[in-house]
């Protein structure tokens, strides 16, 4: 895991770094050739420099989101805006992740994404990648 990625799970309480530990792990096996950083102050996993996935604390729990995630027509996940294509999911206790369809989202975010890499280029507008 990235050194920077376990500090930030270090510096949670003892129940979001559970939460934390599972979701980073789960993300590394099942995005191996992904890159990881903080990224704005949170985990962030990316392909070819496009953010994929990312995880951060709120208010609300242990925020799971995927950059793509709109796409994916899952109604467990929830999509927030109408803009960008983003869906995310909400942790307050470990026992609430699902790794089975955790590595579900995880294989579609190969599968479907949109280019965030380069939105600015675009002035805000998004094209499909896959």
């Amino acid at each position: 895991m990235n050194a920077d990625i376990q500090v930030y799970n270090d510096s949670q309480t003892r129940a979001d770094k559970e939460i934390c530990d599972l979701l980073a792990s789960t993300i590394e096996r099942a995005l191996a050739e992904s890159e990881s950083k903080i990224w704005h102050g949170h985990p962030v996993w990316f392909l070819d420099g496009n953010p994929i996935v990312g995880y951060s604390k709120q208010k609300a729990g242990l925020r799971l989101m995927f950059w793509s995630g709109a796409s994916f027509d899952d109604e467990k996940l929830n999509v927030t805006g109408k803009k960008f294509k983003d869906a995310s999911v909400f942790y307050t206790a470990v026992e609430q992740i699902n790794t089975k369809d955790l590595t579900h989202w995880l294989n579609k975010s190969k599968e479907i994404q949109w280019d965030y890499k380069n939105i600015v280029k675009r002035k805000g507008k998004l094209e499909r990648l896959k």
